[in-house]
């Protein structure tokens, strides 16, 4: 079976901080960022992006669909 890399890409100005895609997050690869997006809210931003695995939940339970998930196949 191919191993799956995943990586995240949010639209920060969109994100509002509700922290939804951190508790759907398997991986503990979501947190938030000390800096905020032009409206004052902490965005999310992938902390650990290595460990991704492309699931998509984070973008499956996000209210504002600002997280697009990509996956590729690993070389192993």
């Amino acid at each position: 079976m191919a191993k799956v890399k995943g990586a995240i890409v949010v639209n920060i100005e969109k994100c509002k901080g509700c922290e939804v895609c951190i508790a759907a997050c398997p991986a503990d690869v979501i947190s938030m960022a000390k800096e905020v997006n032009g409206k004052g809210y902490h965005f999310m931003y992938a902390q650990n992006p290595d460990a991704c695995t492309g699931c998509t939940n984070c973008a499956v339970v996000c209210p504002d669909g600002v997280i697009t998930v990509y996956r590729v196949k690993a070389s192993e």
